[in-house]
């Protein structure tokens, strides 16, 4: 019995074997596995084996929905300065936010390419949640709350009822502009807090008042016009992002329409187009460099340690207030 057969009968690499004798990182689940093929067998590592060290690479693959945006490209910095101070490089992967992009690298990334993955997902499908229990590198999900899952995230919930808030003091018939609530983070938690501050508030939100589009300055153009065009009484417009708050923002102005004196505007991000834009936008700020530094110290802590504690950090926010809303 050598540890290539331990290894086949465990159903994991060479690798991990070598990690488990040597107290590396592998998942709990593989850890029983291999612990019962030990047991079954009688198996005793040799010195040799015991000895012998699974290839470190150095690299870190980290997986990123859109790499022009600009929350992307903060907690890639902040990834980059913990990480690069410990001698690790970055292996960027686009993925444009096709889901078949992010399963792609799931694949490329879970057989040692990597020493481990960041992964700042979207959506969690089913065969996203199958490739991440199969991965034999730890895993820190950035921007997102996984249930079971080291995670670093946004209080995207509590944010969007505070902002939604802000626009209550002022408004008196709402608009809402987000994306698709498979995106748990800026989709559903996002769009929760804004129904559930107008609820509180004696509020009913209108559905026919509420839109769904991607995350480009372009769908907020056209859903801003076409919330306005079929209920043109909306004085005030809740975008979740910055991004899509900057297009209601323009075809705002093409039509003439001042703001905030007719219609206000909140967004998310504290970006800086939503600072350049005229007027300026009232936004979230979340601590975005921060978050990937949070999550590139979370996975040292498993690659040194060995043992994934499953943590999961909400970080804080601010609610920025510019001139797009009404004081």
């Amino acid at each position: 019995m050598n540890i290539n057969e331990i290894a086949k009968m465990a159903g994991v690499s060479r690798a991990t074997v070598s990690r488990y004798l040597n107290n590396g990182y592998v998942s709990e689940e593989k850890k029983e596995a291999i612990c019962r093929v030990i047991e079954q067998t009688g198996y005793e590592p040799s010195r040799q084996a015991r000895n012998l060290r699974s290839s470190v690479t150095k690299l870190i693959g980290v997986i990123i929905p859109r790499i022009q945006s600009e929350a992307v490209s903060r907690m890639v910095a902040g990834i980059s300065e913990i990480l690069s101070a410990e001698g690790y490089q970055l292996l960027l992967a686009n993925t444009q936010n096709y889901a078949k992009e992010e399963l792609k690298y799931l694949r490329i990334f879970r057989k040692n390419q990597v020493d481990g993955i960041i992964f700042m997902g979207t959506i969690f499908s089913k065969e996203h949640l199958k490739l991440m229990k199969e991965l034999e590198v730890p895993i820190v999900i950035a921007a997102q709350e996984l249930d079971n899952y080291s995670c670093v995230y946004q209080d995207d919930y509590h944010a969007a009822y505070e902002a939604a808030k802000l626009l209550l003091k002022k408004g008196t018939h709402f608009g809402y502009i987000g994306v698709t609530q498979k995106d748990k983070a800026v989709g559903e938690a996002r769009k929760a807090g804004f129904l559930d501050a107008l609820k509180d508030s004696g509020v009913k939100a209108a559905r026919k008042c509420m839109y769904e589009t991607e995350f480009k300055v372009e769908g907020g153009y056209e859903k801003a016009r076409e919330l306005m065009e079929q209920n043109p009484q909306t004085d005030s417009i809740f975008c979740a992002t910055d991004s899509l708050a900057a297009g209601a923002l323009r075809y705002l102005h093409e039509q003439g329409i001042e703001v905030p004196g007719q219609v206000q505007i909140v967004g998310f991000g504290d970006t800086e187009l939503g600072n350049v834009v005229t007027p300026a936008i009232t936004s979230v700020h979340f601590h975005y460099k921060t978050t990937g530094m949070e999550a590139a110290k979370l996975l040292l802590e498993i690659l040194q340690s060995g043992t994934d504690l499953k943590k999961q950090i909400k970080m804080g926010y601010q609610l920025v207030e510019k001139a797009s809303t009404r004081s």
